[in-house]
C-alpha cells in the first residue's frame, strides 16, 4: 500500500503513478512498473484495472485519459493489471498482449491484389457500412475486453478488427476465410468463448458494439458452409 500526497485533481492517473515512481524512486525504492506509450488514448498500452474496472470509473475513457478529479479525497484506489489467462503479467502492472497480435498476424490484413489506390470516391461504399467499418477501426487493442469479461473473451477485438476490414470493398475476397482464421486463432490462444454477457463494450473506451460479435459470428457460420472443409 502506498499513501501518495499533493496529488492534484487535474492530474491524469498516469501522472498520479509518475509522482509515486519518483518518490519510490528518490527514496532508493524498486518504481512501481507500468505500460504507457502516447497517453492520448490512442495506442492501448496503458490498461489497468482501477477500483475493479477496467480503464476505471468513467465510460469511454482510457486509463491515460482518467483524471483525478474522477475520484474522493484521501479515496483508497486499487489498481491491478488485466487478468486474463492470455496476457500473463510480466512484471508489477505490466502484461504481455502479445496474443492480440498473433490473432492479427492470423488474417488481420489484405493480401489479394486490389491494384493500386483508387480515386477518391472511384468505389462506392454504402454509407451505412462505411460508418460501421470506421467505428470498428476505431479499437486500440487495448484489452479491456477481455479483462472484464468474465470468460476471459477476446472476441470484442477480433470481431472489431475482421469488421473493419470485411465491410468495405477491397476487404471482401478474403472475408470468410480471415473471420474464419482469426477466430481459430482466438481459441488456440486460450481465450475464453463468448456468451453475449456485454462486459466488453461496457468497458470499451471507444464503445465497439456487441454487434461486430454478430457480424463476426455471422461470418464464420458462413465460411463454415461455403468454404471447403479443414482437417
Amino acid at each position: 500500500m502506498y499513501v501518495v500526497d499533493d496529488i492534484s485533481p487535474d492530474m491524469s492517473f498516469l501522472e498520479m503513478l509518475d509522482v509515486l515512481n519518483e518518490r519510490l524512486i528518490k527514496d532508493g525504492e524498486e518504481p512501481i512498473a507500468f505500460d504507457h506509450d502516447c497517453r492520448e488514448g490512442i495506442c492501448g498500452m496503458c490498461g489497468l484495472m482501477i477500483n475493479g474496472n477496467a480503464h476505471g470509473p468513467n465510460k469511454l475513457t482510457t486509463t491515460c485519459q482518467l483524471h483525478m478529479r474522477s475520484f474522493s479525497e484521501n479515496e483508497a484506489i486499487t489498481i491491478e493489471p488485466w487478468r486474463a489467462a492470455p496476457f500473463p503479467v510480466i512484471k508489477d502492472l505490466v502484461v504481455d498482449r502479445s496474443s492480440f497480435d498473433r490473432i492479427i498476424e492470423s488474417g488481420g490484413y489484405i493480401s489479394a491484389p486490389t491494384g493500386s489506390a483508387p480515386d477518391a470516391h472511384a468505389v462506392p461504399v454504402p454509407k451505412a457500412d462505411a460508418d460501421n467499418a470506421f467505428e470498428a477501426a476505431a479499437c486500440i487493442g487495448c484489452g479491456a475486453c477481455v479483462a472484464a469479461c468474465p470468460n476471459g473473451s477476446g472476441m470484442l477485438f477480433t470481431a472489431a478488427k475482421t469488421t473493419h476490414l470485411g465491410l468495405l470493398p477491397q476487404g471482401q475476397p478474403e472475408r470468410l476465410t480471415r473471420a474464419l482464421d482469426m477466430v481459430e486463432t482466438h481459441d488456440e490462444l486460450g481465450f475464453g468463448g463468448c456468451t453475449n454477457s456485454g462486459e466488453c463494450t461496457a468497458v470499451c473506451p471507444k464503445g465497439i458494439p456487441l454487434e461486430a460479435i454478430g457480424r463476426l459470428n455471422r461470418d464464420v457460420l458462413k465460411a463454415a458452409t461455403k468454404l471447403p472443409a479443414r482437417h
